[in-house]
């Protein structure tokens, strides 16, 4: 047994420098080596082993003078893997600290990843921000040149806009109460008069109140004159406003036409549900009520006051009876004598308030031929002595309806159910609205191009023939318009005359 751990030594003698090399790592192996040979080469004597049992087990000592070299080797054995030790601890230690390091570099790439995505935030919200000032500045200058557009309109308003602005106001100012009834017509006759000069009139206190502008009135000075009568139309269309035939290129054609040669003209019309009320410059309600008399009761009325075309135009719209013009249609409805009798008592009653007192109260068809009897019977009395009244006749609709219908807007049927007077020539049942405008106007114009006359009303047009104009039907060429318009200068100097 002691012989085969000698020759197991003597083996692992020999082996020593193979492990070294295998097992140790690095120039650290091959230091140790190298001096393992070294000592090896040094020593010449054969190696004596001297082999002994001690104590209960079996133990190998060198006893031969190489026993210094081997303990050499043990101890240079043990001071390697030592350092092997203390190499493998090293590296470990490296490893943690790279891990640290590779621990702290992740933290930052984390940290500096979440400040990139604060900071394309808060680059996204300043892009966004910068947009939206874009965006402002356009809608500004935008707003900017928009007013300065509106601001070029209101200096280039011609003068019959801005004369009938004013016209309209003092009509505001006698239903408020500023001023009485003949304060404004002194008012009225110095616009007229200066029509020529209305530009001058400061654009800025058009936008005030009344009192503002009743104000400047009274400073107006007296510079030019206006010549030409004051017509107002009482009517169911106007053209661009509501449009169902020819009447309403009839009544903006004409008034344009007669504002050229000095009239002052206005319009009165319903104020109808359809009405286009974006081709209405300077639209404003009146802030006072407007009665009327209908069906023996006085209803509330709200006015309304614009400009069309340069002409001023008035729209009533009853307040009680909202449903009579909030229809699809202007005209076809069984009530229909009911809605524009209303309408034409309403006209009247405003004009008497506010004080106007038109030359001429231009009346159309028989949807406001009663205005006709209404005058005479009613309202000359209330300031309007020195008005009078021409019917146009485009449509031959006569209007028949039962005697007692009469009675909503005032009248009395017993006065009025008469052959010479309203009650229809062949329906004597029947009173004939049309028929009662022919017979209380002061002129009729029948407007045909292919009858001198007036179906079912010879008999009456015979009678009242020293009031018949005639002119052709529609005003589509300068030369119909200036027939037309020359037609009803006539007309109107003949009833001045009157």
């Amino acid at each position: 047994m002691g012989r085969f751990r000698v020759f197991y030594l003597f083996k692992l003698h020999l082996l020593l420098p193979a492990v070294f090399y295998f097992v140790v790592p690095g120039k650290f192996c091959r230091r140790r080596l190298k001096l393992f040979q070294t000592m090896q080469a040094t020593a010449n004597l054969p190696t004596i082993w001297n082999l002994s049992l001690r104590g209960s087990s079996s133990k190998v000592h060198i006893v031969n003078p190489r026993h210094r070299k081997s303990h050499a080797l043990h101890c240079l054995s043990s001071e390697g893997h030592e350092e092997f030790d203390n190499s493998q601890k090293s590296l470990g230690q490296s490893s943690i600290t790279k891990e640290a390091k590779h621990k702290d570099i992740w933290n930052l790439f984390r940290e500096a990843q979440k400040n990139i995505m604060i900071l394309n935030k808060q680059r996204l919200a300043a892009v966004d921000e910068l947009e939206q000032l874009k965006k402002d500045k356009e809608e500004l200058l935008e707003r900017i040149n928009q007013l300065e557009a509106e601001s070029q309109i209101v200096i280039k308003k011609d003068k019959s806009s801005l004369f009938w602005e004013l016209l309209l106001r003092i009509d505001s100012m006698v239903i408020n109460g500023l001023v009485n009834i003949e304060e404004a017509s002194s008012m009225r006759k110095l616009v007229k008069e200066h029509e020529a000069n209305i530009s001058v009139f400061p654009l800025d206190v058009l936008q005030q109140g009344d009192a503002e502008i009743l104000a400047e009135l009274r400073r107006f000075t007296n510079k030019g004159k206006r010549n030409g009568l004051h017509v107002i139309h009482i009517c169911t269309e106007m053209a661009p406003l509501v449009s169902v035939g020819p009447l309403a290129s009839y009544i903006t054609g004409l008034s344009c036409a007669l504002q050229e040669e000095g009239y002052m003209v206005e319009v009165i019309l319903p104020k109808y549900s359809t009405l286009d009320l974006d081709e209405i410059e300077g639209l404003r309600e009146i802030e006072a009520d407007a009665y009327s008399y209908f069906d023996g009761q006085l209803h509330a009325n709200r006015i309304w006051n614009g400009v069309v075309s340069g002409i001023g135009v008035t729209l009533i719209q009853p307040v009680y009876y909202s449903s009579m013009f909030g229809r699809d249609k202007v005209y076809g409805y069984q009530d229909d004598f009911d809605r524009f009798a209303y309408f034409s008592r309403a006209s009247l009653d405003y004009i008497a308030k506010s004080g106007k007192q038109p030359d001429v109260l231009h009346i159309h068809n028989w949807q406001t031929a009663i205005v006709g009897p209404l005058f005479w019977d009613v309202f000359v009395n209330q300031g309007l002595e020195g008005t009078r009244i021409l019917l146009t006749c485009q449509d031959f609709d006569k209007g028949l309806v039962p005697p007692e219908k009469l009675e909503l807007c005032g009248l009395d049927p017993a006065e009025l159910h008469r052959l010479d007077r309203l009650q229809d020539n062949t329906n004597p049942h029947f009173v004939n609205i049309l028929k009662g405008g022919v017979v209380y106007s002061n002129k009729v114009v029948i407007m045909s191009s292919s009858h001198s006359s007036i179906p079912g009303l010879e008999p009456t047009l015979a009678i009242h023939k020293d009031k018949l104009f005639f002119a052709p039907f529609g005003m589509d060429n300068s030369m119909e318009k200036d027939l037309c318009c020359d037609l009803h200068v006539s007309a109107y100097t003949s009833i001045k005359n009157l």
